[in-house]
């Protein structure tokens, strides 16, 4: 019953903050608080029930599955192995990340807005343990109308347009998942008679490579859109720059990371050779984000704006990590997500923090602020460097094991891959050039970060200096889970392409047909 208190306890601790907020904002922010710190507690006592060490391929920490509609084959059924474990503890961590800076941002409807918050997090602990597809949608929804919310109420000036923008591609391309989940419920009832969502019997349902490539596309837009990937990213410069500072470090850190988690989880393992015959344009749509996010992040003025930019880019290297679907890739596509939800949200609310100081985000009216903020600006150059990779911090450790991971597919696009970082070194010392020395265009008479504020900092510090000096116990968490997933999208891709009399000589292994389809799309 403890993966039910994922989410039970953020959907109470919302309706209580929402409740008590009517009286006093404090108790709202202390009742979200304390809920996330019981979540955080929770997660750590997992993890040291299950050390990395007994855990075998494809195990699972935690399982809860219970009947809910059975004329229709709908279970609640929740499950934990390494890798949402991982995620969960992620969304706990920023949660509590993500009050405790807004604690003097957010003085209206102080209630509503943690109900809102937490809610977002209860669905995103739903989407990470979601064993049954239909419950996965549900989830999937869930964070949709309060992220809605939390941009339309509490966001900056065009936040009517940013919150209507984020809605509408959400909303369409979970439609397109939707319809997608459908099909495989109806193709799997056609070969067995059993009408079921539950993942687990969904693996290895058999169909056609036709029905099976427009079934995973439904499932990739979705996850692209989420993640994003270009050409599918346009809403999510908008709805950053526009959302409050908490809602930007869920956006950056958590909502990005369920698309991410939904193409290792779902996509690859429903539709093994699906996803195989569309990873060499996967992964050049990985490539082109790298450098194209990083290109447009150099030329923004909007220092937000930047740092929105700068996720473009670094989920291209999640993208390419995944559909390379190799254990390195793999591991170093998981670290990174951790590192990326850190490094940037922590970006995010100091960008937050500057603009409460002095009301814009128009770097051509900041500079010489170095002397009036010190801390402020030293912490800013932290995540800076962690944010180009910098060697000893977990970004560098993360980017280096999915480079190296698609190396071994492909050696032109994990080359043009390396040129992002190049880009990544100029735009993050971009950053505190321009908005921490140069010319100092008025006498800048701020204060510094706060006690609460260089407290969140601190943790976040020590966490990314923590995942590059010893990524090992995080690496350890995930590998189990990376290769049960491994092994059944392998195990699944040969009776698949026997079943539809494929001739792709279904014991050969996907990753070299996967690689000579790189080749030949390459040349």
């Amino acid at each position: 019953m403890i993966l039910l208190l994922f989410i039970i306890i953020p959907l109470l601790g919302g309706l209580f903050a929402w409740l008590f907020g009517r009286r006093s904002d404090p108790a709202a922010r202390w009742i979200s608080l304390v809920s996330l710190l019981i979540e955080q507690a929770l997660v750590v006592l997992l993890w040291f029930r299950n050390p990395a060490a007994g855990i075998g391929p494809g195990a699972w920490f935690a399982d809860l599955h219970s009947s809910w509609i059975p004329q229709l084959g709908i279970s609640f059924h929740l499950a934990m192995d390494g890798l949402s474990l991982l995620m969960v503890s992620l969304t706990a961590f920023l949660g509590i990340m993500s009050v405790a800076i807004s604690w003097t941002e957010i003085r209206e409807r102080v209630g509503f807005f943690h109900l809102n918050l937490l809610f977002i997090l209860a669905g995103i602990n739903g989407v990470f343990l979601s064993m049954d597809l239909f419950l996965f949608y549900f989830f999937w929804e869930l964070m949709l109308v309060p992220m809605y919310f939390l941009i339309s109420i509490w966001g900056h000036e065009n936040r009517t347009y940013a919150a209507i923008k984020f809605f509408i591609f959400t909303q369409l391309s979970g439609l397109l998942m939707l319809l997608s989940i459908l099909g495989i419920y109806f193709v799997h009832a056609r070969n067995t008679g059993v009408y079921t969502f539950d993942y687990f019997r969904l693996i290895g349902t058999s169909m056609t490579p036709a029905v099976s490539f427009w079934l995973m596309m439904g499932f990739f837009i979705a996850f692209a859109v989420k993640l994003p990937a270009v050409p599918f990213h346009t809403w999510l410069p908008d709805a950053h720059t526009e959302a409050p500072t908490a809602g930007s470090v869920v956006l950056a850190g958590l909502l990005l990371k369920t698309g991410a988690y939904g193409l290792i989880r779902f996509l690859v393992p429903l539709f093994p050779a699906a996803a195989r015959s569309l990873a060499p344009a996967a992964m050049i749509l990985g490539v082109i984000g790298i450098l194209y996010g990083a290109v447009l992040a150099f030329g923004q003025r909007d220092l937000k704006r930047l740092v929105a930019y700068t996720s473009v880019s670094h989920m291209g290297f999640v993208l390419l990590g995944i559909f390379a679907w190799n254990d390195l890739a793999l591991q170093g596509t998981v670290l990174q997500m951790i590192c990326h939800g850190i490094s940037t949200g922590a970006l995010f609310m100091l960008v937050g923090a500057l603009q409460e100081r002095i009301h814009t985000r128009d770097m051509d009216v900041m500079g010489g602020m170095w002397e009036s903020i010190p801390r402020m600006g030293a912490v800013v150059l932290f995540f800076a460097l962690a944010s180009l990779g910098l060697p000893g911090l977990g970004n560098f450790v993360a980017e280096f094991l999915v480079l190296l991971g698609s190396y071994k597919v492909s050696v032109i696009m994990t080359s043009f891959a390396v040129t992002g970082l190049v880009f990544a070194t100029v735009y993050s010392l971009w950053i505190v050039q321009r908005a921490f020395h140069g010319e100092k265009r008025r006498e800048w008479t701020i204060s510094d970060l706060s006690l609460r504020e260089m407290a969140v900092m601190f943790f976040m510090i020590v966490s990314l200096v923590w995942l590059g000096l010893y990524p090992r116990p995080v690496i350890d968490t995930a590998r189990p889970a990376i290769t049960g997933l491994m092994q059944s999208a392998t195990s699944m891709e040969a009776p698949a392409a026997m079943a539809n009399g494929g001739g792709n000589n279904g014991g050969t292994a996907s990753q070299a047909v996967m690689n000579s389809g790189i080749r030949e799309l390459m040349e």
